[in-house]
């Protein structure tokens, strides 16, 4: 019987526990004890299913990553402790010293950190695209030492939207894997494997927890990559996803579908609100008619998440002060959780790269960004109405000053 999405994310994943149970078990465990020698050598030689040692597999992790797989559309995923730890992970697979790799240079502050600082340390290189909207572009940095494309799309915290389709043809006339991040469509809203990806990333900390309350990455692809990854690299860094993080996700699966429609309709409003409001210079967020991106969204996508970014009129510091002004939208640096957040990039996710290659990225002083949550969507425009009219330093009432 085939499933579809919600069913999927509710179902998928769960069977063979003895006892069976309405929520997915929690494996506490880091060993497994083997019925003799014989059956603990087939295990290990994958002769025979069955479970090693935590830091390489878990019953509970199991179920997450078959799920998420089935999401995805994917053969397999393997389940990290962070979106950070999943990139690095996947590259750690593919890169050799010397090697390279093409990415887009709108990604979130740490992937680029990661790549710049991180990658260089160990010998990679790593070619910037500064135009992503231009094939051109992408396919004029590719030399006979790249290992793969990153695109991160829809991007943080610019909402660049990458045309995965004419990617995936490029990556592969050149015979190598497009990396997709797709962190913040999630599967509910875009399937990159669909549209010819070959390799997917998520910060699971985001949408499909949604409630800040569980770090987690994951990769999905071909079982060829995936399981690769778990038999080589998984088993001697040890980036691994906890049992009780797992189940976190796990749960946060379950409404991730209803969760992503009520982000999309409040976020919606929320822009079409910015847009015509007079102290706002320009609003990103691809839903909107006017977005450049708009029809490469309504292509690719079921939906626009609940990301998007506005210019205020002014500087940094009116920037910061309409951010204080704010009454219930959470100041903070995350983003797809139930609560409003509300973020200054070039102070604080993206500040570690640089004002030059900030401004190459679209993130200027004034830019601010918003995670729009699931409360009431008369309230979240009052809030925001308020903080642009009446900007500067209010008393913060839902939380204690430490």
């Amino acid at each position: 019987m085939k499933k579809h999405f919600n069913t999927k994310a509710i179902h998928e994943g769960h069977e063979g526990f003895d006892p069976d149970s309405m929520s997915v078990p929690i494996y506490q465990s880091v060993a497994y004890p083997y019925f003799d020698a014989k059956e603990a050598a087939a295990i290990f030689s994958g002769e025979k299913p069955g479970y090693t040692y935590g830091r390489w597999d878990n019953p509970t992790v199991n179920v997450f990553e078959k799920r998420m797989a089935s999401l995805e559309n994917a053969e397999s995923a393997i389940a990290t402790a962070s979106g950070m730890a999943a990139i690095f992970l996947l590259a750690h697979h593919l890169l050799e010293s010397g090697d390279e790799i093409v990415s887009s240079n709108r990604v979130y502050g740490g992937t680029f950190s990661l790549f710049a600082v991180g990658f260089k340390k160990m010998g990679v290189k790593v070619k910037w695209v500064t135009e992503p909207e231009s094939l051109n572009a992408w396919e004029s940095q590719i030399t006979k030492n790249t290992k793969f494309l990153f695109v991160e799309s829809p991007s943080n915290p610019s909402l660049f939207i990458a045309d995965i389709p004419a990617l995936a043809k490029l990556a592969k006339s050149k015979k190598i894997p497009l990396v997709v991040d797709n962190t913040i469509t999630t599967p509910a809203l875009q399937v990159p494997i669909d549209l010819g990806a070959d390799l997917i990333v998520h910060s699971t900390t985001k949408y499909i927890c949604g409630n800040a309350s569980s770090l987690g990455g994951i990769i999905c692809g071909s079982k060829q990559y995936v399981e690769g990854m778990r038999k080589s690299g998984m088993r001697y860094l040890g980036p691994t996803m906890a049992p009780f993080n797992a189940w976190l996700n796990i749960n946060g699966l379950e409404t991730l579908g209803l969760r992503m429609e009520r982000h999309c309709s409040n976020a919606m409003a929320v822009a079409k609100f910015l847009e015509n409001h007079p102290r706002v210079a320009s609003v990103n967020y691809p839903g909107l008619v006017s977005n450049p991106y708009h029809k490469m969204m309504e292509k690719q996508m079921k939906g626009c998440s609940s990301l998007m970014s506005f210019e205020l009129k002014g500087t940094y510091d009116d920037a910061t002060a309409f951010i204080d002004s704010l009454e219930f939208i959470i100041h903070a640096t995350h983003l797809g959780t139930c609560k409003s957040i509300v973020t200054h990039p070039a102070s604080t996710t993206h500040s570690a790269m640089g004002e030059v290659e900030m401004r190459k990225a679209g993130i200027t002083p004034s830019l601010i960004r918003f995670s729009i949550g699931l409360e009431d969507e008369a309230d979240l425009i009052a809030d925001i109405k308020q903080g642009l009219e009446h900007p500067g330093k209010r008393e913060k009432k839902t939380r204690v000053k430490s």
